[in-house]
């Protein structure tokens, strides 16, 4: 549990704001430079007010390295996942191991954690090459060669972890998961951050449009379920008859925890389908956009690849190939460092705590910044150069950095479950794009961005893609 607070412990500064709303506009308009303002101006552990009087809250940030690790891993059990944001993701996709708590987390996870082992993992490469390769003669096919790598890399990376689950010939699913999923990220952002919220059930527009999108979005996952369902109930649910994590999903149980109702395979289904693809995306996309305004760096990356794959035209990608591309991966850290997935990550504290010297009442809500900490100084000379070679093994020991100083996969007891899937996907995934093709940059406007449930863009992260070969190769 908690650790007992020091009689003598501070309180946290309290950010300054407007007298109307506090903090509030800061934070919805600007939340990411407003949070490392706060973290320059007043320190590794701050307190922001928001809202009108009367409805004003008070919500704690920690910014270091060691206040991430207590909070995530050495004092987890008091730090719990209520807050108002994932109620209310849970009530749009589900009770699944995102959101889920206490015993039915435990249950969840024992149930689910046997298909996510390496061995299985390693074994969606194939999937992985194939979408990649797809992407890739896609490409080949735009006349101007300039793509917007956000949208790019985030169905890239829904198709790969739709494929994953569902298997293959499911472009009706596709277009269905592309359309409404997104629509409910942002109800239930929009939701967690209103100051007063109306009841779901009220017959308000947006009420309404939400509950056709979720029992649009519920009946595709629940038809593909029962199908498996009925598979296995006819006898066809062997170790070969398919190997989709569905599949895999519907088969699931031992002894102790039984095995996953309808309800709670959809709510699986879901949280995969939202977890599953933002982290890969993320990465690939800004990999990319930083590879296009460094062209070194993304020489030193293509001539790794074409080393292990072939060059252009080359072998598809294997699992046995992640160990053989260690800059590349580098790359890929570097731009997870700075652009994680989530800039936040949100709990309440259960019980007092002191964290970095500061107190931490009983009820607070909290949040660790890996958008953040990543960027501290203490931990990240020059912290906006992007620099890959931080990530050497060489460079990592001398610099000595707290174990949470880069948690991109969140950490402890909690820490993503698809973390060496995500990595796999954006390993093998780049190799194959930085293979076929040159990325330059299209104009000097970086990607403006702001934080919800995930990153956002705000705006495009364009590029131009030259197909290698097409005569331009790299020198």
């Amino acid at each position: 549990m908690a650790a007992v607070t020091a009689a003598g412990a501070a309180q946290a500064p309290i950010v300054a704001g407007s007298p109307l709303l506090g903090s509030m506009n800061d934070l919805l308009n600007d939340p990411l430079a407003t949070y490392l303002r706060a973290r320059r101006d007043h320190g590794d552990v701050v307190r922001f007010r928001a809202g009108p009087p009367g409805l004003r809250a008070d919500i704690y940030a920690v910014f270091s390295a060691e206040g991430a690790q207590q909070i995530l891993a050495t004092e987890s059990g008091n730090f719990r996942k209520d807050n108002v944001f994932y109620g209310e993701l849970r009530d749009s996709v589900g009770n699944g191991l995102l959101t889920s708590q206490d015993a039915t987390y435990l249950r969840q996870r024992r149930l689910v954690q046997p298909l996510f082992t390496r061995r299985r993992v390693d074994g969606y490469a194939g999937q992985v090459a194939d979408e990649a390769a797809g992407l890739a003669e896609a490409w080949r096919g735009i006349p101007s060669g300039g793509v917007e790598l956000v949208g790019e890399m985030h169905r890239f990376a829904l198709r790969v972890v739709g494929r994953i689950l569902f298997g293959t010939d499911m472009e009706t699913t596709f277009e269905v998961i592309e359309r409404t999923l997104p629509l409910l990220q942002e109800y239930a952002l929009k939701r967690g951050l209103a100051p007063v919220r109306t009841p779901r059930t009220w017959p308000t527009p947006a009420n309404r449009r939400a509950a056709r999108t979720q029992a649009e979005l519920f009946a595709l996952c629940d038809g593909i379920i029962d199908s498996r369902r009925d598979r296995k109930n006819e006898g066809d649910g062997g170790e070969e008859s398919g190997e989709d994590l569905v599949t895999l999903l519907v088969r699931a149980g031992n002894a102790e925890d039984g095995s996953l109702d309808a309800a709670e395979l959809r709510e699986q289904v879901l949280i995969f389908l939202l977890a599953g693809h933002e982290t890969t995306a993320t990465a690939l996309a800004f990999a990319l956009h930083l590879l296009a305004r460094h062209p070194e760096q993304q020489r030193r990356v293509r001539d790794e690849a074409d080393r292990v794959l072939g060059g252009p035209g080359g072998r598809a990608p294997t699992a046995a190939d992640m160990e053989a591309l260690p800059y590349l991966t580098m790359v890929l850290k570097e731009a997870m460092r700075l652009y994680p997935s989530a800039p936040v990550i949100g709990r309440r504290a259960v019980a007092d705590a002191e964290i970095d010297g500061v107190r931490i009442p009983a009820g607070a809500d909290l949040f660790v910044s890996p958008w953040v900490t990543h960027r501290h100084p203490d931990y990240w000379p020059d912290p906006e150069r992007f620099d890959p070679e931080r990530f050497t093994p060489e460079a990592e020991a001398e610099a000595g950095r707290p174990r949470y100083a880069w948690f991109p996969f969140g950490g402890g007891p909690r820490a993503c479950i698809g973390q060496h899937l995500s990595m796999l996907e954006s390993v093998l995934g780049l190799a194959v794009l930085i293979r076929e093709f040159e990325f330059e940059a299209v104009g000097e406007e970086e990607v403006p961005l702001g934080a919800g449930i995930t990153l956002l863009a705000k705006g495009p992260a364009r590029c131009r893609v030259i197909p290698r070969s097409s005569g331009r190769r790299s020198s």
